[in-house]
């Protein structure tokens, strides 16, 4: 299914003309927050290092307190989760400038970053959880997997958007007016679109519309080696995200030409975000788990020609190429993510593999950020390589860790009510992979 026919199918007219222009722009604040933390503190606090720690820290908050919040949502539904979640981070957004600034030790500036990570709403993959129950309820059974399989092109495209929109838009304002107003920004935007995002009509969509109720499945089946697979997959990607951001402008910096690395970066969305959509049209007979290994593959050959680009043209065309690699392996995991989700966990898988994508951000910033500190910006250019690397190891475990005829470009959604009694194979697993409320 084409962007197009997205917008024009009943899941528009059943989630609303609003929706997905808010859940874009709530989903900014997410982005905005690792490299806003690391901006304002090495601006403000005038050390590298200790304005990694702080991304790192938020990032970690995001890992420990993310998939709590899933959980959360998956049990009491997703406006009783979010709406005070997302007001509290607002405030402690709003706050962290004032910190920054004052004389409060550096043990207090961590500790708010943590906390500004453990309270970050995560609204894609809730959006996620959302789109899929309204597919399930409103949408043929015939034209349910190709509406969720362009559905999930769609939601990564959008998260591919907003990961470089972020970064850019935080070093704008950072440039053009203060490295503070960034994070007064994502504080802003997080009270406003976060919070109507809460309160959209489609946050009250149950999670199953079968006549018999499906119990959540055991926690221990999040740990299942083929899930977590591809949650590893979602953290190189973050760390590619982060490696590559740091490394591009510390390579950039060296020559006084900083402040262009966003610009720059934002070459990579454009043919992310279009592969991402394209990715719908991938023939059947080209599953998904061998296009999450096919276009990592693409990224790692693209990493290793960024490693060894000694100029910004060499550069930027090893970003365009990584964008076309990057998009589909994003839209191949959150698939895999959808179909692989034990029952009833549904918002608390999407919130891990976002979770993944965060933390693994925030640390390639902070370790790729030392390394061009110790070793110089042309050592560092090689860590988006090494993140690559991961992502495609992981490919290739969950290749081997999913055994048998290959997973379908989407979940089976025709045997969803299948007796529970059942014992379905790990690709056919999600019963119940849509929002919140209610479970």
């Amino acid at each position: 299914m084409t962007h197009a026919r997205l917008f024009e199918s009943s899941l528009l007219r059943h989630a609303g003309p609003t929706y997905f222009p808010l859940a874009f722009i709530a989903r900014l604040p997410f982005a905005m927050m690792v490299v806003g933390v690391l901006t304002l503190v090495v601006a403000e606090r005038g050390s590298v290092t200790l304005g990694g720690l702080n991304s790192a820290a938020a990032g970690l908050g995001t890992a420990a307190a993310g998939p709590l919040l899933g959980a959360a949502v998956d049990r009491f539904g997703q406006r009783r989760v979010l709406v005070p979640v997302g007001l509290l981070n607002a405030a402690l957004l709003g706050a962290f400038p004032l910190v920054v600034g004052s004389v409060a030790s550096n043990a207090a500036l961590l500790a708010l970053s943590v906390a500004i990570g453990a309270t970050a709403p995560q609204v894609a993959p809730l959006s996620r959880t959302r789109l899929v129950a309204l597919i399930r309820r409103h949408i043929d059974k015939d034209r349910q997997e190709k509406t969720l399989n362009g559905t999930m092109a769609y939601e990564s495209a959008a998260d591919e958007t907003v990961f470089i929109v972020g970064p850019f838009l935080v070093g704008l304002l950072a440039t053009a007016v203060a490295p503070w107003l960034a994070v007064a920004g994502a504080a802003a935007l997080t009270l406003v679109f976060v919070t109507w995002f809460a309160l959209h009509p489609t946050g009250r969509v149950e999670p199953d519309t079968s006549s018999t109720p499906v119990d959540a499945a055991p926690a221990r089946e999040l740990v299942r080696f083929p899930l977590v697979t591809v949650v590893v997959g979602a953290l190189g990607v973050g760390l590619f995200f982060g490696a590559t951001l740091t490394s591009l402008t510390a390579f950039l910096a060296a020559d006084g030409d900083g402040e262009r690395a966003g610009l720059l970066y934002g070459v990579m969305g454009i043919g992310s975000a279009a592969l991402a959509l394209g990715s719908a049209a991938f023939p059947a007979r080209f599953p998904v788990r061998m296009r999450w290994l096919v276009f990592g593959a693409l990224l790692l050959a693209a990493a290793v020609a960024f490693a060894a680009a000694r100029s910004v043209p060499a550069l930027v065309v090893a970003l365009a190429v990584a964008g076309c690699g990057i998009g589909p392996t994003l839209v191949a995991q959150y698939s895999l993510g959808a179909q692989l989700s034990p029952a009833g966990r549904s918002a608390t898988t999407m919130t891990l593999l976002g979770s993944a994508v965060v933390v693994g951000q925030a640390l390639a910033s902070a370790a790729t950020g030392a390394v061009a500190d110790r070793l110089g910006a042309t050592t560092a250019l090689l860590a988006p390589a090494l993140a690559a690397a991961v992502v495609v190891a992981a490919a290739a475990a969950h290749l081997v860790a999913v055994r048998g005829p290959a997973v379908p470009a989407g979940p089976a959604l025709a045997r969803r009510n299948r007796s529970r009694c059942a014992d379905p194979a790990p690709e056919d697993r999600h019963r119940t992979a849509g929002p919140t409320g209610g479970r």
